[in-house]
């Protein structure tokens, strides 16, 4: 299964919408330079989410783009949610995740949800540690191993 980058997005403070940026460093066991999720403490170092997912909230009329989630990558042709945990991704041609959850629990809406209006993430997001670091941009290809 293979699909692609449409958007790499980064924030300085959680639960915010990120902005999109040309291209980031992706640092082993670590999460994307400059993003506030970033820490290496914890599974949850890199967040994706499909851009038919930010299409549905378009479809329902919400004023949303790749980002406006606070997920990390915006990624076309991957049915994200239904890939097991454990599932290798090989982004580009050096970067390697394993996907290390499969949506989240938001016990309290968060700025994006006031912001957007609704959030998918919960529910159709995922989130990933980084195995093999290095330079994600849009366009690059993403591989399911």
């Amino acid at each position: 299964m293979k699909g692609k980058v449409i958007a790499v997005s980064i924030s300085e403070k959680k639960g915010e919408r990120k902005k999109n940026v040309d291209k980031v460093f992706v640092k082993e066991n670590f999460g994307l330079e400059g993003d506030a999720h970033a820490s290496g403490k914890w599974h949850r170092q890199v967040s994706l989410l499909a851009i038919e997912s930010v299409d549905k909230m378009r479809k329902l009329g919400l004023n949303v783009n790749p980002g406006d989630f606070a997920e990390n990558l915006t990624i076309h042709g991957i049915e994200l949610a239904s890939l097991p945990i454990g599932t290798r991704l090989i982004i580009g041609n050096e970067v390697e995740m394993e996907v290390s959850q499969i949506g989240k629990v938001c016990h309290e809406r968060c700025n994006i949800y006031y912001q957007a209006g609704d959030c998918v993430m919960p529910k159709e997001g995922i989130f990933a540690k980084v195995l093999k670091g290095g330079w994600v941009k849009p366009d690059d290809e993403v591989v399911v191993k």
